[in-house]
């Protein structure tokens, strides 16, 4: 396998810490979720990637089958307590593509979802929900 990119980030003080690149181009204060720190969180970090990611690999297959048309991702992570396994994560990415109907987003978000190396990357290990505006 061809390697085409490779990051690396560096966190200190976990999530009451702080989160940077290697050549400090990107840094960030991290803090828990629902506490008033003044940082992001690892799940908004996330949701970032994800929402980013997921997007592209739309744009890439509708451009593929021709149609340039403009596309909106949210994406909402979710840090589940279940009482057997501990703390996981949960996905839901709702997307609009214009002009096209809800039927026909959802289509292609699932299309999307196959090649997307994020919902790759998570498949059979947590949830993720596909909903079209």
């Amino acid at each position: 396998m061809k390697k085409l990119y490779e990051t690396t980030m560096t966190n200190k003080g976990g999530r009451n810490g702080e989160v940077f690149s290697q050549d400090h181009s990107l840094e960030f204060k991290v803090s828990a979720p629902g506490t008033k720190g003044e940082g992001t969180n690892p799940e908004q970090l996330f949701a970032a990637g994800y929402s980013s990611c997921f997007n592209s690999a739309l744009e890439m297959i509708l451009s593929q089958a021709g149609k340039k048309v403009d596309s909106t991702i949210d994406c909402t992570v979710s840090l589940l307590n279940e009482a057997k396994t501990g703390l996981q994560l949960e996905v839901l990415l709702v997307g609009e593509i214009e002009g096209f109907t809800s039927e026909e987003t959802s289509e292609w978000m699932k299309k999307a979802h196959e090649v997307c190396p994020y919902s790759k990357a998570t498949q059979g290990n947590i949830e993720v929900i596909l909903k079209a505006k």
